[in-house]
C-alpha cells in the first residue's frame, strides 16, 4: 500500500496563481491543486494533439468550480464535493479560490506536462 498527502508530496510547482503538490503512486500521479486566479490556459497546451491534454483524469474538487471544456464541444462543470473524470482531449478552465485532488496516468500526464512547461518558458521570453 502506498499513500501520499499535500505535505509529503515528492513534487512542487507554482506559478502566478497557481500551486500544485505532487506524488506518484503505482503508475499514477497524484495532484493536490489550488488555483487563486481565474484562468483559461488553453494556449499552454499547444502542440499536443490537437492542441488539448492528452491524459485522463479522475478527481475530486475539494473548494470552488474546476471547468472542463471536451473534445465533442461540450463543458463540464465540477463543483465542490463533487468527484468527476475527464477522458483525454480536454481543456481546463481555473476558477480563483478552486481546489483539486486529482490522479492522473503518470506517462500519459508526463508527456502532458512536457509540453505545457516548453510553453510556459515560451511565454517568459
Amino acid at each position: 500500500m502506498g499513500k501520499v498527502s499535500k505535505g509529503s508530496a515528492s513534487e512542487h510547482l507554482e506559478m502566478e496563481g497557481f500551486a500544485g503538490d505532487y506524488g506518484e503512486l503505482g503508475g499514477y500521479t497524484i495532484g493536490f491543486e489550488r488555483y487563486e486566479v481565474d484562468s483559461d490556459p488553453k494556449e499552454l497546451f499547444r502542440g499536443l494533439p490537437n492542441d488539448r491534454c492528452q491524459a485522463p483524469h479522475w478527481g475530486v474538487v475539494l473548494k470552488g468550480t474546476l471547468i472542463y471544456d471536451e473534445a465533442d464541444g461540450s463543458r463540464t462543470e465540477i463543483d465542490e464535493g463533487e468527484a468527476y473524470y475527464v477522458a483525454p482531449g480536454h481543456l481546463p478552465v481555473f476558477r480563483a479560490g478552486t481546489e483539486i485532488v486529482e490522479f492522473s496516468p503518470t506517462d500519459e500526464l508526463a508527456k502532458t506536462v512536457e509540453v505545457v512547461m516548453r510553453n510556459v518558458e515560451a511565454a517568459k521570453v
